[in-house]
């Protein structure tokens, strides 16, 4: 068993977006909140917990979160990953995310900004590293995918990788994602996220909503 890659492999499934609405989360009206929990699943085992959360600050700005915390024990490896993420959104364009993530092989961070006409992307996560500049502007990511199906979209820029998965849709309600060698499974009912598969050549891991 490649261990190491299986490793690499989970530290990049526990990466979306985090959450710590510090400056942003006082006094947030109910009914302009959205908060989704799912659970996340290797071999059948749960290791970790997700929370997403989507709350309109005002008739132009949304905040998107997530925190994400993960802990596995298995006979062969132990790994501890704990990543937030925040997400400003404002008239539907992505002004700026971070991304932090805290393991047990280090502690690594992303940043996508808009800086008047282009992007500013810096991703330096476990065993990758992308930095670049992007003039178009970016209207659907992976966190939108927790809260609308992908459909007529081809692709969703990912915060954590600074780069885009490329979408494609194999039947109604289903998705695959890829960028360069990874590749995931999006799958939806009535337009509801119901099931994440993120691919791996040892074991699947499983993001699914509490309560499925």
């Amino acid at each position: 068993m490649n261990v190491d890659y299986f490793r690499t492999g989970l530290i990049s499934l526990v990466v979306w977006m985090g959450l710590t609405l510090t400056g942003y989360g006082q006094n947030t009206p109910a009914d302009t909140a959205r908060t989704k929990e799912y659970a996340i699943e290797v071999a059948g085992i749960k290791v970790g917990t997700m929370t997403v959360n989507r709350q309109q600050r005002d008739k132009q700005n949304v905040i998107y979160t997530l925190i994400s915390d993960v802990k596995v024990n298995f006979l062969v490896y132990k790994i501890k990953i704990y990543y937030k993420v925040i997400s400003l959104v404002q008239q539907g364009k992505l002004m700026r995310s971070t991304v932090e993530a805290h393991t047990n092989r280090g502690d690594f961070s992303s940043r996508t900004e808009w800086k008047g006409d282009h992007y500013e992307i810096a991703a330096n996560q476990y065993k990758y590293t992308h930095n670049a500049t992007e003039t178009r502007r970016i209207d659907y990511t992976v966190t939108d995918m927790f809260f609308s199906e992908p459909t007529n979209r081809n692709r969703a820029y990912s915060e954590y990788f600074g780069d885009y998965f490329t979408l494609t849709s194999s039947a109604k309600g289903t998705y695959q994602a890829k960028l360069n060698d990874r590749e995931d499974e999006y799958h939806y009912e009535n337009g509801q996220l119901v099931k994440i598969i993120k691919k791996n050549s040892l074991k699947n891991f499983i993001i699914r909503p509490i309560g499925k």
